[in-house]
C-alpha cells in the first residue's frame, strides 16, 4: 500500500508551516520589480540597481546557518517565530527609509527582511520533508512549494497595481532632463508609493506571528540525538548528491532571480513599459504554478532526477530562444522559462538531502538556503553585462544581438549544470 503524501494526523501543522511558504514568495515577487523601479526613482545604473537583489539574496546567505544552528538547539516553532519577527522588522524599516530618501536605507530593510525569511526557509523545508514518509519526501515538498507562487502572484499584483502604476517617474519620457526641484518632488512621492507595500506586509506578518505564537505545533526529533557539528559537516562533504545539489541550488536561484527580475529590461527593450512588462511577469508566475502543480504529479511516476534533467533541457532551450530571437517571440520564451523552472528548487531541495537523519538535515538545510545567495551574485552579473554599453538596455551588441538579450547566456549556462546534475542522479537510482 503507497503512502500518503501528508497523513491526516499532522495535517494542521502541514496546513500551517506551509502557508509560510506563500509568504515569503510575495515578499520574493514584490522586490523583483523594486529594482526597476529603483532605477528610475534614484537614477541609478542597471549594476547600481542590483543591490536591491544583493541586499535581499544576501540576507539568506549570512542568516542560514545560523538560523539552523538556532533550531538545531531549540525548536521549529520558536525558529519560525523569530524568522516572523525579523521578516515583519526589516519591511516596517521601508518606514523611515521613504523619509531619509537613502537608498542604503532600503537595501537595509531588505537585509533584514531576509534575515527572517532565511529562518523560515531553514525552518518549514526540512519540517515539510519530515512530515511522513521518506518515499513520498520530495512529492510533500512540491506540494507545499506549490503554495510559493500563489504568493508570487499576489505579491506582482501588489507591486503592478498599488507600485508601478504610481510611479511618476516611470511615466516622464525623461526623467534625468527635468530640474533638481522638480525631480526632488517626484522622488519623494514615489519613494513613499515603494514604501507602503512593505509597511502593510510588516504589520500582516505581526498577525501571522500571533498566530503561530498560540497554535501548539509539535517538534521532530531524531531518535539517534543530536551528533557532533564537526561529524555532520563531515557527512554532508562526503555526500555528492548533497554537495552538488548546493551548487545547482546556487545556480537554480540565480537564474529564476535573473528571469524574474530582468524581463523588465528585455520588455523595455523592444518598448514595453514597466507597467506592461509586469504583466508578462504575471503570466510568468502562472505557468510557474502550473508547472508546480504538473510536476508534482509526474513525480509519482517519474524518477525526481530525470525529471529534473527533462525539464532543465527544456529551460535551457526557452533560454536559447530568449537570446536569439529578439522582439515578442523572444520575451514569449522568457515567460515559458518559468514553467520548466518550476519543479527546480524544491525537486534539487529533496534529492539534496534524501537518506539524511533529521538532525543532519537541519544543517543539511541551511547549505541550501544559503545557496539563495545565487539571487545576490548572479543578477548582479547580469547588471554589468547589461551596462557594457550604457545605461541603457540595448546600446550595443554581442554576438550579434542587444546586450540585454546577450545578457541570458547566464541562466542557459546555470540550467546546463542543472541538467548535468538530473543526470547524474538519475544514473546513481538506476
Amino acid at each position: 500500500m503507497s503512502q500518503p503524501v501528508v497523513s491526516k494526523k499532522i495535517l494542521i501543522p502541514f496546513v500551517l508551516i506551509t502557508s509560510l511558504f506563500a509568504l515569503w514568495g510575495f515578499a520574493n515577487a514584490v522586490t523583483d520589480p523594486m529594482v526597476q523601479a529603483f532605477k528610475k526613482v534614484l537614477e541609478l545604473s542597471n549594476s547600481e540597481a542590483a543591490w536591491v537583489q544583493m541586499a535581499f539574496y544576501g540576507g539568506y546567505f549570512c542568516m542560514a546557518l545560523p538560523a539552523a544552528l538556532f533550531v538545531r538547539k531549540y525548536s521549529y516553532k520558536v525558529g519560525v517565530l523569530i524568522g516572523l519577527a525579523l521578516y515583519a522588522g526589516g519591511a516596517l524599516l521601508f518606514y523611515p527609509a521613504a523619509i531619509t530618501e537613502q537608498f542604503w536605507f532600503f537595501c537595509l530593510g531588505l537585509y533584514i527582511l531576509t534575515f527572517g525569511l532565511a529562518f523560515l526557509e531553514t525552518t518549514a523545508n526540512p519540517y515539510i520533508l519530515s512530515m511522513g514518509d521518506k518515499s513520498t519526501a520530495t512529492q510533500r515538498l512540491n506540494l507545499a512549494q506549490a503554495f510559493n507562487p500563489l504568493g508570487l502572484i499576489l505579491g506582482l499584483l501588489v507591486a503592478q497595481q498599488f507600485v508601478l502604476k504610481r510611479l511618476q517617474s516611470d511615466d516622464i519620457t525623461n526623467f534625468a532632463s527635468l530640474s533638481e526641484a522638480k525631480k526632488a518632488l517626484i522622488r519623494t512621492a514615489d519613494l513613499l508609493v515603494i514604501r507602503n507595500p512593505y509597511v502593510v506586509l510588516g504589520l500582516v506578518v505581526m498577525f501571522v506571528f500571533v498566530l503561530i505564537l498560540v497554535v501548539k505545533m509539535p517538534q521532530a526529533r531524531d531518535e539517534g540525538g543530536v551528533p557532533s557539528l564537526k561529524e555532520t559537516f563531515k557527512k554532508l562533504f562526503a555526500n555528492r548528491s548533497y554537495t552538488g545539489g548546493v551548487v545547482a541550488q546556487i545556480l537554480y536561484v540565480g537564474a529564476q532571480i535573473m528571469c524574474w527580475t530582468y524581463i523588465y529590461q528585455y520588455a523595455e527593450a523592444i518598448g514595453i513599459s514597466s507597467e506592461n512588462a509586469a504583466n508578462y511577469q504575471f503570466i510568468a508566475f502562472i505557468v510557474f504554478l502550473v508547472g508546480r502543480a504538473l510536476g508534482t504529479y509526474l513525480l509519482r511516476f517519474i524518477n525526481a532526477g530525470r525529471l529534473l534533467l527533462l525539464f532543465a533541457l527544456f529551460a535551457a532551450l526557452c533560454s536559447l530562444i530568449t537570446i536569439f530571437v529578439e522582439g515578442h517571440l523572444g520575451l514569449y520564451a522568457l515567460v515559458g522559462v518559468s514553467f520548466f523552472m518550476s519543479i527546480m528548487f524544491p525537486t534539487i531541495y529533496g534529492i539534496a538531502l534524501d537518506n539524511l537523519n533529521e538532525e543532519d538535515s537541519k544543517i543539511g538545510a541551511a547549505g541550501l538556503v544559503m545557496a539563495i545567495v545565487g539571487g545576490a551574485l548572479m543578477p548582479k552579473l547580469q547588471g554589468m553585462i547589461i551596462d557594457l554599453g550604457g545605461p541603457g538596455v540595448n546600446d550595443t551588441q554581442l554576438a550579434g544581438v542587444s546586450e540585454v538579450n546577450f545578457s541570458f547566456i547566464l541562466p542557459l549556462l546555470c540550467f546546463v549544470f542543472i541538467a548535468l546534475y538530473g543526470r547524474s542522479v538519475f544514473k546513481q537510482s538506476t
